[in-house]
């Protein structure tokens, strides 16, 4: 349908609308590089929640063994900072949620994947992109 990798589901976000993109231009986010939260059967860590990073989140998530902030120019990662869209892995954004360091989301670019493993109630109280 779109034209991405075989498998790749672009589909919908967790308001049941098209997909749309979590960031355009650096860094390029998304498990596909290609500026949004779509996923695969490639994707085992579900990619999918478009976040817009906060310095204590990235704290947070370095203090799990994930380092946002550090570029990795061998893998092409020039690394986040505060105010960055990135899509995040569903999983560790609730971990950050119970740890009180979940950062603000974008429902519209959030992949209903996400709702296997947070509630679209959580998502809502942190959403950037609710009227």
């Amino acid at each position: 349908m779109d034209g991405g990798p075989p498998g790749r589901e672009q589909g919908l976000n967790v308001l049941g609308h098209p997909l749309v993109a979590c960031s355009q231009g650096e860094p390029v986010t998304g498990f596909y590089r290609d500026g949004d939260c779509s996923t695969g059967p490639d994707d085992l860590g579900r990619h999918v929640v478009c976040a817009r990073v906060t310095a204590e989140f990235l704290e947070y998530s370095k203090s799990r063994g994930n380092d946002l902030v550090t570029p990795r120019p061998e893998f092409g990662f020039p690394g986040l900072k505060p105010g960055d869209r990135w899509c995040l892995c569903a999983a560790r954004w609730r971990e950050a949620l119970e740890a009180g360091a979940a950062p603000r989301v974008a429902l519209m670019a959030t992949h209903q994947k996400a709702l296997e493993i947070v509630s679209l109630e959580d998502l809502k109280r942190f959403a950037i992109d609710l009227s």
